[in-house]
């Protein structure tokens, strides 16, 4: 795309070198008189034989220049073409001299000063000399003369009169000129702050049509679709139900927490803000696309240090005082004086002392996480090992797991051990929370996002979902509805998935459950990533 300053000269050049859309149209109207007279000069020779209202001193002639004027139609002629038609006429008498003003008017709008007195006088000696003429063959009276002065007088006055005008409208084309050239510069410099822009924004029109787009924003929403003049609602129909319930709003800004959609590519959470572009309704919107998995990364991020920074003290400050209210509960418990209703109390103290003994223990293993050493492998064959292998160490039956794909050879690259970190954390919560009866299953099912492209993997269960107002909250740290989570299993997961170039999203299924997918690096940045 060309700079500003490369763009602001090109616009400039090309409005100047643009001929004015006035001088075109007075010399079509013009040229349309000039072909036009010809031929009625010709049908009311014609047609008024044998006494002619028009050429009846010279018929003949008169009919040669009607074909000649016709054929050689230019502003050189029209002098000596209607000098000739008045003398086949029978001179100044026969008010054909008239004719010259339209021509002469024409040639004052678009000519100089100077050219325009040049073909004025050209046409009074064209008047006069036919008069001459005329005279000389006896077809027209020496009376006639003064007739043929105040023609040219005439001719000279529509020169006048048409001189400021002319004045008045190149100055008024000039300045449209000079508007011309700003809105284009104007428009070039939006349109490159536009694409040049760090965030992602596209303009929509009261028709639902994208009429300006930049290229982050194309690429969030399906580069080969969203492109301008394109119906919104084809490009991402969540979107276009997002704007609508914005309008239906008053303009008022979403609330909520399903104001969300997934982009193009299947791997990003984005959020739009609108924004009207003018107050008569119905006025364009402008939408701002943010890319929520951005801003997560970056909260993430920083409860990440905090975390790190707090675990420093954890194995010092917690881990030996909890430990030491476990023994002292498991002793205790091996008393022969205590009841039973107190041995169940140290048993809860037991059991929340190991809740907590897990907590610190996450934390430590977040804080020394090692760096992922990615591989490239097959999913086919990573899966059917880990379902043997989650199935024999939880001791779910094989047919409580199932295992689907879309294709067979689906290539991805990440490190093995943290992605069976991540799948079993989610099949064990699926298992937990998603299986309600015996004839419920957990899904893992592999593949490509159609149009991305993108290998994916993911976690579906038909168990009772989670509501709208905890789905935004599932992957921070200790968030849990649980009563025995530690609140830290997604948010570890969605780590490791970041670690590996991937993203972990949550989806709520259609007919209720859940989708955890995970979706992994695209395989075209495979060799950037090594």
């Amino acid at each position: 795309m060309s700079t500003p300053a490369e763009a602001l000269p090109s616009a400039q050049s090309e409005a100047a070198g643009t001929q004015s859309d006035l001088a075109w149209r007075v010399v079509g109207l013009v040229n349309l008189y000039r072909l036009l007279i010809p031929p009625v000069l010709l049908a009311i020779l014609y047609s008024t034989r044998p006494a002619p209202t028009v050429g009846g001193a010279q018929p003949q002639l008169f009919a040669v220049i009607c074909v000649l004027y016709w054929v050689l139609t230019h502003a050189l002629v029209d002098a000596g073409s209607v000098g000739m038609l008045l003398y086949a006429s029978g001179g100044i008498t026969s008010g054909l001299g008239i004719l010259l003003f339209v021509p002469i008017g024409a040639i004052s709008l678009l000519a100089d000063g100077r050219s325009a007195f040049l073909v004025a006088a050209i046409a009074s000696l064209a008047v006069l000399a036919q008069q001459i003429a005329a005279q000389l063959l006896g077809f027209a009276p020496s009376t006639d003369y003064p007739l043929a002065g105040v023609m040219g007088a005439i001719i000279f006055l529509v020169v006048l009169l048409v001189w400021p005008v002319s004045n008045r409208l190149n100055e008024s084309e000039a300045r449209v000129r000079r508007q011309e050239v700003d809105l284009a510069n104007s428009a070039q410099l939006s349109q490159y702050i536009l694409q040049h822009l760090r965030e992602s924004i596209l303009v929509i029109d009261p028709s639902d049509r994208i009429r300006l787009i930049n290229d982050s924003a194309a690429e969030m929403l399906g580069a080969g679709l969203a492109i301008p003049r394109a119906l919104i609602g084809e490009v991402s129909p969540r979107l276009l139900y997002l704007l609508s319930t914005w309008r239906s709003n008053h303009g008022l800004p979403l609330s909520g927490d399903a104001t969300t959609f997934v982009a193009a590519d299947g791997a990003r959470v984005i959020r739009p803000h609108f924004a009207s572009l003018g107050s008569v309704a119905p006025t364009p919107v402008i939408a701002f696309l943010e890319d929520t998995t951005v801003i997560a990364e970056k909260v993430q991020q920083s409860k990440l240090a905090a975390l790190g920074r707090l675990s420093a003290s954890i194995a010092h400050e917690i881990r030996n005082p909890v430990g030491a209210i476990s023994h002292a509960a498991q002793l205790l418990a091996e008393s022969s004086a205590i009841t039973g209703e107190d041995r169940r109390l140290t048993e809860i103290m037991q059991a929340n002392s190991a809740r907590v003994s897990t907590i610190i223990d996450n934390v430590l293993q977040l804080s020394r996480r090692e760096p992922p050493h990615p591989e490239q492998f097959a999913l086919s064959i990573w899966a059917q090992e880990f379902r043997e292998e989650f199935c024999a160490t939880s001791q779910v039956p094989l047919h409580r797991l199932t295992i689907s794909s879309q294709s067979e050879e689906v290539q991805v690259r990440s490190d093995a051990s943290q992605l069976q970190q991540i799948v079993w954390n989610l099949c064990q919560n699926a298992m937990t929370h998603g299986l309600r009866s015996e004839h419920d299953v957990v899904e893992i099912r592999y593949g490509r996002l159609p149009g991305a492209g993108r290998p994916y993997l993911q976690v579906a269960d038909r168990g009772p979902g989670i509501g709208d107002s905890d789905a935004e909250r599932i992957f921070e740290p200790f968030f849990t509805r649980a009563q025995r989570g530690t609140g830290l299993g997604l948010f570890l997961a969605r780590e490791l998935a970041q670690a590996n170039g991937a993203t972990l999203l949550y989806e709520a299924r259609e007919g209720g459950g859940t989708v955890f997918r995970m979706v992994f690096a695209d395989p075209s940045r495979w060799s950037d990533a090594r």
